[in-house]
């Protein structure tokens, strides 16, 4: 037998209601190392089929019963067999339809009586093809699961590239991106965009102090607390650079931004940080400068930030530990 590109034994199902010629196939097909079945009838091979899947049929047209064509209708709308290759057997005395044939799905006729080189010929072709098809749909399914792999490594390295790496909120380059999208939206609907300046208060004296390792546990700390008040789909927390972070609060007017300027300094006494070397406080404490603001035309995203680090200064200038609205 002439080698397949498989390495497993290829499994037959030869279809005859005449023993002698299910016993002759049997022998043409054995002697080449092919795995054969036999069935007698085209009920017994439609039965078979649901113990036993062959890489090939070979099938009798006629048949007492349900006749060849019959049997390999049925196997084509099968989806579990659908795609098993039929080649039709038959006499040419007995008339073979070869139009009839191809149009219920056979795939190849072989005419009696058998000549061994053409049955071997014809069944290592559609063999091959069997193989040839099986190897594409693995190579398929492994370029599906390496697209796969690469969308999540895509997705990963986005997440790296707009990610702070210390505390795991959006860094100052996604900030960028955000504010700019969200400020031509609220010029666009003329809505309020709202946006918060966050400054930690001594946090030099902190760092000196308690070291720097404690103070990115506190960043870390104090980047979690923002996100969990400011958590709507489309608010962003940002750090902002060093201590300071920044919060993006599309469609939320004066009224809304001072509620959850409140919430954060609630939540900040909460956390309860300790800060021996603060002047304000025994805790770590902010200082936010806020705006919201409905952009026109002529307004730009740095009149924003201009805006809200003069508010933010205002805070620090009245004694820190507070927040400005203007």
């Amino acid at each position: 037998m002439s080698s397949l590109l498989s390495t497993t034994t290829p499994k037959i199902l030869v279809v005859d209601d005449l023993p002698h010629n299910l016993r002759l196939l049997e022998k043409i097909l054995t002697d080449q190392g092919y795995e054969v079945r036999l069935a007698n009838g085209g009920k017994l091979a439609l039965t078979s089929l649901s113990r036993f899947t062959p890489d090939l049929i070979i099938l009798d047209i006629l048949m007492p019963e349900i006749d060849g064509y019959e049997v390999c209708q049925e196997i084509k709308a099968d989806v579990a067999t659908a795609h098993i290759p039929v080649i039709f057997v038959s006499a040419l005395s007995e008339g073979l339809d070869k139009a009839k044939a191809f149009r219920v799905g056979g795939a190849d006729y072989i005419t009696k009586p058998f000549q061994v080189e053409e049955v071997l010929a014809r069944v290592q072709h559609h063999l091959k093809l069997v193989d040839l098809n099986r190897q594409l749909k693995e190579r398929n399914e492994e370029l599906e699961n390496l697209n796969i792999k690469l969308q999540l490594a895509l997705t990963k390295l986005e997440y790296l590239v707009n990610i702070d790496g210390l505390t795991q909120v959006a860094n100052r380059r996604y900030f960028d991106t955000i504010l700019e999208q969200e400020w031509n939206q609220a010029k666009q609907q003329k809505s309020y965009l709202g946006f918060i300046l966050c400054d930690v208060d001594y946090f030099k004296q902190y760092n000196d102090y308690y070291g720097h390792l404690k103070g990115d546990d506190c960043l870390i700390q104090i980047a979690q607390m923002l996100s969990q008040v400011v958590k709507r789909s489309g608010d962003l927390v940002a750090r902002y650079g060093g201590e300071e972070f920044a919060l993006i609060l599309p469609k939320t007017n004066p009224k809304s931004l001072i509620t959850l300027t409140e919430k954060i300094q609630e939540r900040l006494v909460e956390l309860a940080i300790p800060h021996e070397c603060s002047d304000i406080a025994p805790y770590v404490t902010l200082s936010l400068g806020g705006v919201s603001w409905i952009p026109e035309e002529k307004d730009k995203t740095e009149d924003l930030i201009q805006k809200s680090d003069r508010a933010l200064y205002l805070a620090k200038h009245q004694g820190r530990n507070r927040t400005v609205i203007l």
